[in-house]
């Protein structure tokens, strides 16, 4: 028996004790509590920050049971999550109206659910120090995944807390040169005084993520028999990729500080059970002031020059080795007043003006390329021609003229906007935010944003209808422009993007239904075409989404659904499953007066439609050419107990329970096959000190 051999099953079962010490030493604080710890604590609360004032969100601690197994499953990411298959790797959402915003780096886009951003981050005021800690595995030798995570919140006292967390994902990937692994960390702080208030934090990341291009033969997945003459099965790990020594690595991180300034005046807020009189400090007018720096990076490997010549139609550098890095770094600086709405009776609704000036800097470096040309100023280079393709007998092929102009580019833009809201009451609220760009490259950008919610009492329930919107004419991203690589060049004087977005919720609590419509009409997109070339469509493209999420229950037996209708006018260049289902049968219980069970099985599935490329080179996700594949229409089964003890949250799982049952062909990106079978097991306690 090999050393190695042993070691692993020595740390599986290090990794199964420090499991049930863990659950054991929760349970036991809960239930050894001595008399002073008795006390009953108020529940903490949690908030995140609107951009780019630094406004107070209202938002939730991660404490809930229900699916919380589902946030291990790569392709349980949302009802139609495309993917290269890999635990935190590359991915985009296929349900429409959930994708994020993008990025500046565009880089950022493909791991934007992995990646902590300024819309993630939270802040915590919690009465007694909170620590959550969260291990979930992936079992297997030569697929095993962890991820690790840990969550820590405090308060010095009523107006002083601080946070921090860290974040540990690892794969070695179900199939071959699929291994991926990221860590993430942050720091937080804020003070909340009568006058002064500051908020700020400092997240930091890095990712790597092996690129193996895909499989070689679909065939592998849906019918072995074929290639293998006869041999009707075959592990995932010796099915063969298209790239084998090929990588990815981002690297970011972002320093943000809100700074406010309260003027106001005191009040006398004495009840009349209070024998000590009470004075409250009421603000009018907020002076603000924010700050934001970023710092971006990507690095792009490959090691095999005769995978390269076959994968990749140009190489323009170097055709032993492909090394392509890019970077990217901006600071921003905010100063706004607002009016604080709520001050006086008649202060119904807060209003706000403010300018933000932000300088940023863009630099590629590829191996083999002359460095010392050097970029700057105004764009004036010639246009820049692809239609090149390496030589075949195996010289470079024509680099395109002009490039060395955008290698590097240092840019100012200068938005003023302003801000009215209503966060009070309960007939109505609202938020809308609008800024317009006066400098730089913003010159007539315009961002429009709003937000409506209304609550209204129908018979003995609540029932709730949001809307929202948008209306954007603004440049697009810079990487879009401007990119030079070894394998990819282009230079492009884009239009600006306009786009406008209306959508609408209902949601009837007494029914457990909600309802969700949404449209949005895009000219001038930009989408990569079968080259993986950016291209800009100067016609018009809509979305039209419909989505019904409806839950039963009877007792202890649930049935939860979510069915989403998509129709784009353009699948070309904006590609959707029509139909996609999220369907949830489980049992929801009480055991033993302490312990919480949900246990049940889920299915998701989608219809089947030609779906995106996957570029590992610039991480984009492209148009397909002639040769085009469908994807979809297969169903992806989940078994599972997920428990709660106290404060402590646990699941046991089988995922992809139906690998090969009733379709073989369970790709979500052309190439790229979802996880086989797997048994996961997850931890998640919460520790109050």
């Amino acid at each position: 028996m090999s050393e190695t051999y042993i070691n692993k099953r020595l740390s599986h079962c290090v990794y199964i004790i420090i499991l049930f010490m863990m659950i054991i030493a929760s349970a036991s604080a809960q239930t050894g509590k001595n008399s002073d710890s008795d006390k009953t604590y108020p529940p903490g609360s949690a908030w995140t920050l609107s951009w780019p004032l630094g406004t107070h969100v209202e938002s939730t601690m991660d404490t809930v049971l229900y699916n919380y197994q589902r946030q291990f499953v790569t392709s349980m990411t949302s009802d139609a999550w495309a993917s290269t298959g890999q635990f935190t790797g590359p991915a985009i959402n296929m349900i429409y109206f959930d994708r994020p915003a993008e990025t500046p780096f565009y880089f950022d886009n493909a791991l934007s659910y992995w990646l902590p951003t300024f819309d993630k981050q939270k802040f915590y005021n919690v009465f007694i120090p909170y620590t959550q800690l969260s291990y979930n595995m992936g079992y297997g030798t030569e697929n095993r995944t962890d991820h690790l995570k840990a969550v820590f919140a405090g308060n010095v006292n009523r107006k002083i807390g601080i946070g921090a967390w860290i974040d540990y994902p690892y794969t070695k990937g179900s199939y071959a040169e699929q291994a991926a692994k990221g860590l993430g960390f942050g720091f937080s702080g804020y003070y909340t005084g009568d006058r002064y208030e500051m908020q700020a934090f400092y997240n930091h990341y890095n990712h790597l993520n092996k690129e193996n291009g895909g499989i070689t033969n679909d065939l592998y997945i849906t019918d072995p028999a074929e290639l293998q003459g006869g041999v009707n099965s075959i592990e995932p790990k010796s099915i063969p990729v298209n790239l084998t020594a090929a990588h990815s690595r981002l690297v970011g991180s972002q320093l943000y500080m809100s700074h406010a300034y309260k003027v106001g005046f005191w009040q006398d807020n004495t009840q009349p059970e209070d024998t000590v009189e009470r004075r409250e400090y009421v603000p009018v007018t907020k002076f603000v002031y924010t700050f934001d720096w970023k710092d971006n990076s990507h690095l792009f490997l490959n090691q095999n020059p005769g995978e390269a010549s076959k994968f990749w139609k140009n190489t323009y550098f170097n055709l032993s080795e492909t090394r392509d890095e890019a970077s990217w770094w901006s600071v921003s600086n905010t100063v706004g007043i607002e009016m604080i709405e709520g001050f006086r009776k008649w202060a119904k609704f807060g209003i706000a003006a403010y300018a933000t000036y932000e300088i940023d800097r863009y630099s590629y470096n590829v191996l083999g390329m002359d460095t010392a040309a050097e970029g700057g100023g105004e764009d004036d280079s010639p246009e820049v021609s692809v239609d090149t393709e390496t030589p075949d007998d195996g010289s470079l092929a024509q680099t395109p003229a002009g490039y060395e102009s955008f290698l590097r580019r240092t840019r100012n833009r200068l938005w003023v906007g302003g801000r009215i809201e209503k966060t009070r009451g309960t007939a109505i609220r609202y938020a809308a935010d609008a800024r317009f760009g006066l400098l730089g490259d913003a010159i007539g950008d315009i961002d429009v944003r709003g937000e409506m919610e209304t609550k209204f009492r129908l018979g003995k329930d609540t029932v709730c209808i949001n809307a929202n919107g948008f209306f954007r004419n603004i440049e697009p991203n810079y990487m879009l422009d401007h990119y030079v690589g070894n394998h990819f060049i282009w230079n492009n004087d884009f239009g600006k993007i306009r786009s406008f977005r209306a959508e609408g919720r209902l949601s009837i609590p007494w029914t457990r239904t909600e309802l969700r419509v949404g449209v949005e009409n895009v000219q001038n997109q930009i989408y990569f075409d079968s080259d993986c070339m950016p291209r800009q469509y100067g016609g018009n493209v809509q979305v039209f989404s419909a989505a019904i999420e409806q839950k039963l229950r009877f007792g202890i037996w649930n049935w939860n659904n979510t069915v989403t209708y998509q129709k784009t006018s353009d699948s070309s260049i904006t590609p959707l499953p029509k139909l996609s289902v999220y369907s949830n049968m489980f049992l929801y219980f009480h055991a033993f007066r302490a312990l919480t069970v949900q246990i049940g099985f889920d299915v998701d599935w989608y219809t089947k439609y030609t779906g995106l490329a996957y570029q590992p080179a610039t991480m984009t996700f492209h148009s397909q050419g002639a040769d085009a594949v469908k994807v979809g229409n297969f169903i992806n089964s989940n078994v599972y107990l997920t428990c709660k003890l106290y404060k402590v949250r646990f699941f046991v799982m089988c995922s992809h329970l139906n690998q090969g049952w009733f379709s073989k062909d369970y790709f979500s990106l052309p190439h790229y096959p979802v996880d086989p079978r797997q048994f996961r097991l997850g931890l998640s306690i919460d520790f109050a000190n």
